[in-house]
């Protein structure tokens, strides 16, 4: 098989990772217990291997995710049979071993299993520190750098967490069913913020060459439908979440040029932008609305919704900005948000405003460690025409920058601080 043969099976391949990796590591763990995650995880990265090869020789199957589904739990079966339980599976108990679905039935019955295996990573018997990054690294199909960057740990401890996870998964016998309404309620905040992290890994990827990864934030809005669509899971958090996705994502065209570059926020074509998506944000979040409740995402979609029915960049209603991202520094202290905040209050009331929020912070390590808090600090500074300041700040982001859409978008920043 030439080059030019294997870029369409690779990239095949690559499209059923993305898609189908969680959904099928989520089915099978629910066939053979979360306690044997760590077979299935290796089972179901095989037959995506075996695909790479097999698809380029025989050609696709009709249904690719029925296949990977019958190789995993192939590979699954062999594993138990060769091991614990070769005695058993010699006097006859291997049909206990479930056979993979029939392909026409595989799509529907694969819907809310990916979703049940998210309360399971929430379990409370996991600790807490581990949970997110058993779900991301599992169901997500994260690496460690990508969930380190959103999670803003080293890889090290990534590993650590997941170590902790599996050994408590190997530990238990936990129940991959729907939870009881006491436990759904106690891990559903834990849920929702898996849910936007992939999405905000789709929006902005922490890969080094891809600015957006469109199917994260599809998956993303899909559990959360799911979610919405269940009478535990209907709750107004569940709502705001998707408002602020839907917010989000109607922007997604629009954040990249025709070569596939990063277009930042104020230069964005505003025509672009998805009204059907824009109409479902402001849906959502008129349905959150509903009750007493205020969490993280309905400020963040309060956000969210200003940006996007603001007339153009300069009529944004920054005050309003600035005061709705105080309130979230309240319900979700981050000093992301202060700094979020600093930008606001500059864009409402001048750069040196902002400037001095951002000086009475104490940032974090790993804050000021990350390419957001000079990107800051150089904007507002060009805003201010003190320019040698806003290169300095602007060339100490870019070092510290991991991906080439954010590195070329300090490029392009430096490029104007020198006019």
């Amino acid at each position: 098989m030439n080059d030019g043969e294997r870029a369409p099976v690779t990239g095949l391949v690559e499209h059923y990772f993305r898609y189908e990796y969680g959904r099928l590591v989520s089915r099978l763990a629910r066939a053979y217990g979360v306690s044997r995650i760590e077979m299935v995880e290796d089972a179901v990265q095989g037959a995506l291997l075996l695909a790479l090869t097999s698809w380029g020789v025989h050609g696709a199957p009709k249904d690719p995710g029925a296949w990977l589904y019958r190789v995993a739990n192939n590979r699954i079966i062999d594993v138990l049979r060769g091991a614990a339980v070769r005695k058993h599976a010699d006097e006859g108990g291997a049909d206990q071993f479930a056979a993979p679905p029939s392909p026409e039935r595989f799509e529907r019955e694969f819907d809310d299993d990916m979703l049940r295996m998210l309360f399971v990573c929430c379990d409370e018997a996991i600790p807490v520190e581990s949970q997110l990054v058993l779900a991301l690294k599992t169901l997500c199909g994260f690496g460690t750098g990508e969930i380190a960057a959103r999670l803003f740990i080293s890889e090290e401890n990534v590993r650590k967490r997941l170590s902790r996870a599996r050994d408590r998964l190997r530990e238990l016998d936990f129940d991959t069913e729907t939870p009881a309404d006491d436990a759904l309620r106690a891990r559903l905040e834990r849920v929702h913020t898996v849910i936007y992290l992939l999405f905000t890994e789709g929006y902005h990827s922490s890969l080094v060459d891809s600015v957006i990864r469109r199917e994260l934030c599809d998956e993303a809005i899909r559990l959360a439908t799911i979610l919405v669509e269940h009478p535990r899971g209907d709750v107004p958090a569940t709502r705001a979440l998707l408002a602020l996705m839907h917010f989000h994502v109607a922007r997604l065209e629009a954040r990249v040029d025709p070569a596939g570059a990063l277009v930042l926020f104020d230069e964005q074509d505003r025509g672009a932008w998805d009204p059907e998506m824009l109409r479902r944000g402001c849906a959502w979040l008129a349905s959150a609305a509903e009750g007493d409740e205020l969490t993280r995402f309905h400020i963040e979609a309060g956000i969210a919704a200003e940006h996007a029915l603001a007339p153009s960049y300069a009529e944004t209603r920054w005050g309003e900005i600035a005061a709705l991202y105080a309130q979230l520094e309240q319900v979700a202290p981050s000093p992301l948000h202060t700094l979020h905040r600093a930008i606001a209050v500059a864009h409402d009331r001048g750069s040196e405003a902002g400037l001095e929020l951002l000086a009475s912070m104490e940032p974090p390590s790993w804050l000021r460690a990350h390419h957001v808090w000079d990107a800051a600090h150089g904007e507002l500074h060009r805003r201010a025409g003190r320019l040698d300041e806003a290169r300095t700040h602007f060339a100490h982001a870019l070092d510290k920058a991991l991906t080439s859409a954010d590195k070329a978008a300090l490029r392009k920043r430096l490029t104007q601080c020198s006019h």
